[in-house]
């Protein structure tokens, strides 16, 4: 399925999903109480989320202090069989029992939420897992796309895009790059 990805300077799409910690979760209370926050849509099956996990949680343990979070999103369907792969493969393992244990198992610093609906995920224009939105306080797209420029490798990162648009926009300075292609798995749409 292809989705238009939302632009930048756009209002993203509100959300009221479940968490794994058995919360609500709402964009607009997490709006009204930090400067920044940022959206990862991700997955369990996902070796690129995998790869990412770590650089995800301390960028949460690195700028929670200073008004941002970061909230994760899993709208993969757990039905859906791979379109790249000969198999016809289940992603059963995207279920929301499956992503409580994978928040435990992994010590998520940030909730992770579950759009079972896929409409959030369809809203964003997300393609890819992982894949970032970064929002100002007012709800507005400042950053979009990938975390960094090496997946497979943190300490040859060179263009940390994420973190550094952080940065600027908590510091109310202009974020440089705004908007990067995305790489990782397909989310996995509902047929």
């Amino acid at each position: 399925m292809e989705t238009m990805s939302i632009p930048i300077g756009s209002y993203a799409p509100d959300f009221e999903l479940p968490g794994t910690d058995r919360s609500v979760h709402h964009l607009t209370r997490y709006l009204e109480k930090f400067r920044a926050v940022g959206v990862v849509i991700m997955s369990n099956h996902c070796p690129y989320v995998q790869l990412y996990l770590d650089r995800l949680k301390q960028i949460q343990a690195d700028f929670q202090a200073q008004g941002f979070t970061l909230v994760a999103i899993n709208g993969s369907d757990v039905n859906s069989s791979d379109v790249n792969s000969s198999d016809e493969q289940s992603h059963s393992e995207e279920g929301f029992e499956s992503m409580k244990t994978f928040a435990a198992e992994h010590q998520l610093n940030f909730p992770y939420l579950r759009d079972m609906t896929q409409d959030v995920v369809r809203s964003f224009g997300a393609a890819h897992t992982p894949e970032v939105y970064l929002l100002d306080r007012l709800g507005i797209i400042r950053y979009r796309g990938a975390i960094d420029d090496n997946p497979q490798n943190p300490q040859g990162v060179q263009r940390d895009y994420f973190r550094q648009a952080i940065v600027r926009l908590l510091l109310e300075q202009e974020i440089i790059v705004k908007s990067t292609n995305s790489i990782g798995c397909s989310v996995k749409w509902r047929t």
